[in-house]
Formats: structure tokens, C-alpha cells, sequence
């Protein structure tokens, strides 16, 4: 089912190409409609917004009332909340341990510097509708939100017939506190320049389909977003000691995803690389998504044999894929040497699954190799902060001829004057 390969320096170079290629490719027609969309409703505002929903949706914006969300909540089988809420407990414990504090302190010169961390005013969260509705996103894009203190959060969702009671039930256990039933990219434009009653935000985050990620990257600027998100991906590093049961259950995981996702197996155990094949065959059988998770298989996932696992990682750390999993006899000697990663899963039993929706850490993270300078979406992603600084004249006073002299340097001479007036009335 999928290709395997001896890497020899060129043959996992070829395969590495063509995964770039699939997340490279852009419709340009896409991009033609998105911009329009985006003109009329900087342009036109909600009148815009609405024309654009009943084109796209068959329905016009509005707004939900909360009680929808307590109903959605009360509807909701108790098991899956049980769920949901333990969950939210999870994330929010894990960003409230990374949440980072404002701090000053005295400066070798004797003044007061440090730096002020605010939560933003107002997010956006995006959530898609139809079969694509996931709560679990809600969670993972609202609750570290929250924690950083966002003032107003709010859920945007296409206008389907019926909207998700799963989606909805996260909405209100995460805190979400408005409910916009606006989708597509007259979403993101609405929340980009503000359309009546739909208002601007800070950010945008959150997953959407072409249309809504070609719509972010023509707001960025304008508001910031989390990333502009490609095709799932896995990357499993194994040796001999891996269960080869486990190994194909994770890349089909992800695989299931979308058929321009990728799974990859490196390995220095020819063995497991057959033995994981014939696994990818046998599950895929009893599988409800077989035909996404065979063309994801057979168009973007192999089984590269290396050396040893030092080459493994260098392969890995190339990659730098969204999720990487460590299925070695001693997973967490490796730890160190990997540098490029949005999330790292140590061990046989700690299964990409778990990540997505129960362990804590964020599931939305960086793709297409991006984690060589991307982060997973986290509460820092929902911070700003600004420099504080307090001089008394009896600090400025010894250092003001410096600061003078460079911006003499600069010929900045209202610089300097900043400075010596003040000098001139020591």
C-alpha cells in the first residue's frame, strides 16, 4: 500500500519533493473570488457580507443566542461532555502553566524597565460546518484564549441548516462568549474590517477550506492569524522494538484526514517497514474512510529504510513535520537531537490521537515544514506586550551624553535636543 524506500541520498529526496509539491499548489481561481469577496465587503459591509452568504450558504448572518448554547449543551450525550470537559480542564491547566506574567526591574543604570503582557481585545475563532464541524478545535483555538485574558471571543460558523450541538456545547464549556452564524470568506472579510453587527477582531485563528484560508492570507495585516494551514501530516520514527499494529494505526490517522495528507514511516528495521505495510493493508479494510486513506497512502506516504535512527532524524528535522512520533526502544534519547517538530510524541503509548484531543497541548500546529520556524498555537498566540520604561533624572543624568552621541551618529538632532534640554536643566 505504500512505497518503500532505501534511502541512497536521492530516492527519499524525490519522495521529500513531491511532499512539498502538494501543499505548494494554489488555485488561482480561488484566489480571483476571495479577493472580490474581500473588496465588496471593505467596500459595502454587511450588505456585502449578506449577498455573498445567501450566494455561498443559502442563508443570510446572524447571531446566536446563548441559549442556544446552554440547549446544545443539555442536548449533548453525557459521555461526550464528560469528554469535552475533561479536555478543556486539560488545555487550560497546560496554558495556564506557560501563561507568561508582566515583569520590570532596575536596569544597570538605575531605571525601571520591563515588559507589560495584555491579552488581546477581541478573537475570532473560526469553526467549518457541515461534515467538517469538530469541537475539539473549538477547544484547542478558544480555551488558550481565554487564558490569556481575550476580552471577547468570538465563534463564526457557516449558517448550515443544522449547526453542530457538539460544536456548540464546546462553544460554551471553553467560554466562547458570541455565536456569528457568518462562514466562508465573508467571514473573514467581515471580521477583518467589521460589518454591522459582525465586528472587527484582533485575530483570526482557526481552520477553514480553501476559500477561508486564501481569505487569511489576504488578511493578514489587517488582523493577525494563526497560520494558514496545509494537509495533515505524520511523521513515526521506529525501530525493530515497535509494534508494527501501533505504527499503522497512527499513520492511518492522520491519512484518514484528507487525501493530500501525509504519513511517513522512517525506520531501520526493514522488517517493520513490510510488517507496517501489510498492517496499513489489513486495518484500511475495517476502516470507514478506506478510499481517502488509500489515495493519502498511496500518493504521499512511504516507508523510508535509513541506516541508522541518526539518519532518521536528519531526515525527520528536514521534514519538520506537524506531528512526529518517537516508537524507538528509547524514544526520549532522541529527544535532544530533534529540532524541527510541531508536536513530538514519545513512546508506544503516546498515540497522535491523544494530542488531538485530550493530553493538553494545542493540536493546531504547523504544517509543510513550517515547524522549522512556526510554534503551535498556544496562549502566547493570544498575548501582546509592551515595553514599560521609568528613568528618574538621577539615572538619566550619566548616560545622557551617550545617548547624545549616537544620535549625533545618526544625525537625528531632535534626538539629541530631547536630551539636552533636559541635560540643560541639571
Amino acid at each position: 500500500m505504500i512505497t518503500i524506500i532505501r534511502a541512497d541520498g536521492v530516492a527519499e529526496g524525490r519522495q521529500l519533493d513531491a511532499m512539498r509539491a502538494r501543499a505548494a499548489e494554489k488555485n488561482a481561481d480561488i484566489e480571483l473570488v476571495v479577493k472580490a469577496v474581500m473588496e465588496d465587503v471593505r467596500a459595502e459591509g454587511l450588505s456585502a457580507v449578506e449577498r455573498y452568504s445567501l450566494k455561498f450558504d443559502g442563508a443570510a448572518p446572524y447571531e446566536l443566542p446563548k441559549e442556544r448554547l446552554d440547549e446544545a449543551y443539555a442536548a449533548c450525550p453525557a459521555q461526550l461532555i464528560v469528554a469535552l470537559e475533561h479536555a478543556a480542564r486539560n488545555i487550560r491547566d497546560y496554558n495556564e502553566k506557560l501563561l507568561v506574567k508582566t515583569v520590570e526591574w532596575t536596569s544597570p543604570d538605575g531605571g525601571r524597565v520591563g515588559r507589560i503582557v495584555r491579552g488581546l481585545s477581541r478573537v475570532g475563532v473560526y469553526v467549518p460546518g457541515g461534515t467538517a464541524a469538530y469541537p475539539s478545535s473549538v477547544l484547542m483555538n478558544a480555551v488558550p484564549a481565554k487564558v490569556a485574558g481575550v476580552e471577547e471571543l468570538v465563534m463564526l460558523t457557516p449558517p448550515t441548516e443544522n449547526l453542530s450541538g457538539a460544536v456548540l456545547a464546546a462553544a460554551k464549556i471553553a467560554g466562547v462568549d458570541r455565536v456569528i452564524a457568518v462562514g466562508g470568506a465573508q467571514a473573514v472579510a467581515a471580521v477583518t474590517y467589521g460589518a454591522g453587527f459582525i465586528p472587527r477582531v484582533d485575530k483570526l485563528v482557526g481552520p477553514g477550506n480553501a476559500y477561508v484560508a486564501a481569505a487569511k492570507r489576504l488578511a493578514y495585516g489587517a488582523l493577525d492569524i494563526d497560520m494558514v494551514a496545509g494537509p495533515s501530516e505524520v511523521l513515526v520514527i521506529a525501530d525493530e522494538t515497535a509494534d508494527p499494529k501501533f505504527v499503522a494505526a497512527d499513520l492511518l490517522s492522520q491519512a484518514e484526514h484528507d487525501k493530500l495528507a501525509s504519513a511517513v514511516l522512517l525506520t531501520d528495521s526493514a522488517e517493520l517497514a513490510q510488517a507496517v505495510d501489510g498492517e496499513l493493508v489489513r486495518q484500511t479494510g475495517y476502516l470507514a474512510r478506506s478510499e481517502i486513506m488509500e489515495a493519502s497512502l498511496r500518493d504521499f506516504g512511504c516507508a523510508i529504510v535509513c541506516g541508522n535512527l541518526e539518519q532518521c532524524v536528519e531526515l525527520a528535522n528536514e521534514i519538520a513535520p506537524e506531528h512526529l512520533e518517537i516508537v524507538t526502544q528509547a524514544p526520549r534519547e532522541l529527544l535532544p537531537k530533534i529540532k524541527n517538530a510541531g508536536a513530538v510524541f514519545l513512546g508506544s503509548y503516546t498515540p497522535e490521537p491523544l494530542g488531538d484531543y485530550l493530553a493538553g497541548p494545542d493540536h493546531v500546529l504547523p504544517t509543510s515544514g513550517t515547524a522549522r520556524f512556526f510554534s503551535p498555537l498556544g496562549v502566547d498566540s493570544f498575548l501582546k506586550t509592551m515595553s514599560v520604561l521609568e528613568f528618574s533624572r538621577e539615572a538619566l543624568e550619566p548616560i545622557s551624553e551617550e545617548i547624545i552621541a549616537l544620535a549625533q551618529a545618526e544625525k537625528l538632532t531632535a534626538h539629541a535636543n530631547s536630551i539636552q534640554v533636559r541635560v540643560d536643566s541639571f
